[in-house]
């Protein structure tokens, strides 16, 4: 039974459509969860600090004065989805779980994914449901471009 004066959890839900790369072609640089500050136009730096056989594999990026540790939850290359959780930041996230996940359109000829990005939080302070949501839409949208522009220069 939930307490009368608990605040309900913020969730969230950005997609990105990419018109020619595959899913198959986008998956591996999202995948690469360590390597995020190469699309998302927010992060300056993203690096390994805890490897895999320890705690997970945790990840820390930054930009500016920002900056957060994130846990891998999960990964499913079948499904071309991972989920991770902020384990420390300076952002004010509490309980923040998100996944992200690759969907090859259906077109007919094989081109063209969507990248959905979801989030669960506890309210951050400074902040509304709806302003994080925009952050995040905003940031996918750059994240996108960046992958279409660097699949377009690798062929």
């Amino acid at each position: 039974m939930e307490e009368a004066n608990e605040i309900p959890k913020w969730e969230g839900k950005a997609t990105a459509k990419l018109l020619r790369p595959t899913a198959s072609e986008v998956w591996p640089l999202l995948e690469d969860f360590c390597t995020l500050h190469k699309w998302l136009p927010t992060i300056d730096t993203c690096f390994k600090v805890v490897d895999e056989d320890v705690n997970g594999l945790v990840r820390h990026c930054s930009s500016e004065a920002q900056w957060c540790r994130e846990r891998l939850t999960g990964m499913d290359p079948a499904e071309m989805c991972l989920s991770y959780e902020v384990v420390d930041s300076n952002m004010g996230f509490k309980n923040y779980k998100s996944t992200m996940k690759v969907v090859p359109i259906d077109g007919g000829d094989g081109l063209g994914c969507q990248i959905e990005w979801s989030f669960e939080t506890d309210p951050v302070e400074g902040l509304s449901c709806e302003d994080l949501a925009k952050y995040v839409g905003i940031g996918l949208q750059g994240m996108a471009l960046n992958m279409e522009r660097a699949l377009e220069s690798a062929f």
